[in-house]
């Protein structure tokens, strides 16, 4: 038995004892709902610094012929939900999402407890969201509203420091000077399409997923824009694989085409984006809104690249993507390397 056959073995393994049948390799994607555990750090590119750590769970909810169809959803929001644009095609599928998370960042120095004003403050940012999503087969509209605290009682300095010294690493003795406590708020809105897609008989494909969208709220004002390409075995009939951003989408891990392995669908993908942010307010370098804070001069154009690789097996999807990210404020020494780790499951 070959290496690959391993890893499918062991997968199938896994799936059996989380009691996950085999028959559900004929099922339709649409039935399930999605957990996403977001993983992001600078570790992968061997720094500490800037945008240092950040995790997200995301619950996603099966397909909703309408948004009252999920019973999570109180009543009195049902008329609230109707007003919002983008999300309310009668033509279009839904699914509704809900959002737990914490980012942290820090200097390029972590060592000293002096201010360092030409760098990067610390912050830290801890919040809750409600995520709205419409689909069809070629266009997914996503309105996302996040609600949380900045500053101390974000727990930054607590969720840092104790992992630092799980790992025996060097304590971040700097927190002193972070953001001061604001409550925080983040409205967000982001489009993506199914611009071209091509698959050949042998379950090869290939497509091209452009998106754009905008942000607005005390902790970042900005507009984006950019694109995904994929290739490989067997691709997800989703909309790109995504990162802890505003309005990220919906990743729902099931593969197309039939069973042909005694493993069930397994699916393989590289994939390659690239995107443009324009910044208006990024409280993260301009500092707490109402009261006087640490600051750095931000960058007005933010640009990323990142490519990456993409693992299904019937319900799961795991993703890795390397990123790296141009200046973000004046004073900054470099660009900054970011590696992204995303585990899928749906059930």
């Amino acid at each position: 038995m070959n290496w690959t056959a391993r890893i499918a073995l062991i997968l199938w393994m896994l799936l059996a004892a989380l009691g996950l049948p085999s028959s559900a390799l004929a099922d339709d994607a649409s039935k399930y709902q999605t957990l996403q555990v977001f993983f992001e750090n600078d570790l992968f590119g061997n720094t500490d610094k800037y945008y240092t750590n950040a995790v997200q769970l995301t619950w996603l909810s099966k397909d909703l012929e309408e948004y009252s169809k999920d019973v999570r959803l109180p009543e009195w929001s049902l008329p609230l939900i109707r007003m919002a644009p983008f999300v309310n095609d009668p033509d279009s599928m839904h699914n509704v999402g809900l959002i737990l998370g914490q980012q942290i960042y820090t200097p390029s120095d972590i060592s000293t407890p002096a201010l360092l004003v030409d760098d990067r403050p610390y912050a830290g940012f801890l919040y809750a969201g409600l995520a709205l999503h419409s689909k069809t087969a070629t266009q997914l509209d996503t309105i996302e509203l996040v609600a949380g605290m900045i500053g101390p009682s974000a727990l930054g300095e607590e969720a840092q420091n104790t992992v630092h010294q799980l790992r025996d690493l060097q304590q971040a003795e700097g927190w002193d000077n972070q953001l001061r406590d604001e409550p925080a708020i983040r409205l967000s809105w982001q489009r993506k399409w199914r611009a071209w897609e091509h698959t050949a008989d042998c379950c090869l494909g290939a497509d091209l997923i452009p998106f754009a969208g905008t942000t607005v709220g005390n902790v970042l004002t900005a507009a984006n824009a950019g694109a995904e390409f994929r290739f490989g075995y067997r691709l997800p009939r989703d909309f790109g694989s995504d990162v802890i951003r505003p309005g990220a989408g919906v990743s729902v891990p099931e593969p197309s085409g039939p069973q042909l392995t005694p493993w069930g669908r397994f699916g393989l993908h590289l994939f390659a984006a690239a995107q443009v942010q324009a910044v208006a307010r990024n409280i993260f370098l301009d500092g707490n809104t109402w009261k006087d804070s640490h600051s750095v001069d931000k960058h007005p154009l933010v640009a990323q690249v990142s490519a990456g690789l993409a693992l299904t097996f019937e319900r799961l999807k795991v993703t890795y993507r390397h990123m790296l990210r141009t200046k973000e404020f004046e004073s900054q020494d470099d660009p900054q390397v970011i590696g992204s780790l995303t585990l899928t499951w749906s059930f």
